[in-house]
């Protein structure tokens, strides 16, 4: 059931794609089948139900608690099958996102933990990594770049308290789709899960660029806003 509540949102998501956006994809592999943990950057509200379009295949989305609580939207992300997080305790959404690998399935964790800074990325959170160390599933980075000036800021309240939605009205969607990257060792061994986060980032940071060279179709440009902005934004 679950699996029919998805495939209906993505259908939807697909019909708003078709004439909102341009949806450009780059693969520099096969995506594997079987478990895998993608994990793209997060420039707006928008993209985890554009990331839907990167596969065929369900996903299950590690999502924040606030989009959750959003009247009838909140209620299909459940339905879903969609994983909430809750700030205080992401150790439970850890633990669903486990159970879903385990089970094969692909689950989907944006590892800066919120929305990209402007021209940059944040500094990673572990999640993604512990997710890897734990369960052996590729971790396969993607890098999305847009255009900036089509992002609509939105002010609204969620249960009373305000918040703030950017939203990609239409226009250029860029994504690319690097290597599976396997890591092993010690879950619990925090300066190494630092290190395979950083790892990750990095790569994210790179396709990222890789997206933008693209949409500028300027190749001879240096990698300023990703690449040589690896010292992650906090």
């Amino acid at each position: 059931m679950r699996d029919t509540f998805y495939r209906s949102g993505r259908s939807l998501v697909g019909a708003l794609a078709a004439t909102n956006y341009k949806l450009d994809i780059d693969r520099h592999a096969l995506v594997p089948s079987g478990a895998k943990i993608i994990a793209p950057n997060h420039p707006t509200t928008t993209d985890p139900f554009l990331i839907t379009r990167l596969l065929d295949e369900p996903m299950t989305i590690l999502i924040h608690d606030t989009v959750f609580r959003v009247p009838v939207l909140g209620q299909y992300l459940s339905a879903a099958g969609h994983i909430r997080v809750v700030p205080g305790n992401g150790i439970a959404a850890l633990s669903a996102a486990m159970r879903k690998l385990e089970q094969g399935r692909t689950v989907t964790i944006f590892p800066e933990g919120g929305i990209s800074p402007a021209n940059g990325l944040k500094e990673p959170r572990t999640g993604v990594a512990r997710l890897a160390l734990a369960t052996g599933a590729p971790v396969i980075p993607v890098g999305i770049y847009l255009d900036r000036s089509r992002i609509r800021l939105i002010e609204t309240t969620v249960d009373g308290e305000p918040e703030l939605i950017r939203w990609y009205r239409r226009g250029p969607y860029y994504i690319t789709v690097g290597k599976p990257m396997v890591f092993h060792g010690d879950a619990e061994d925090r300066a190494f899960v630092n290190r395979v986060a950083t790892q990750i980032m990095q790569n994210i940071a790179m396709l990222a660029w890789e997206s933008e060279q693209r949409l500028a179709r300027r190749p001879q440009r240096k990698p300023y806003s990703f690449a040589r902005r690896l010292q992650f934004q906090r």
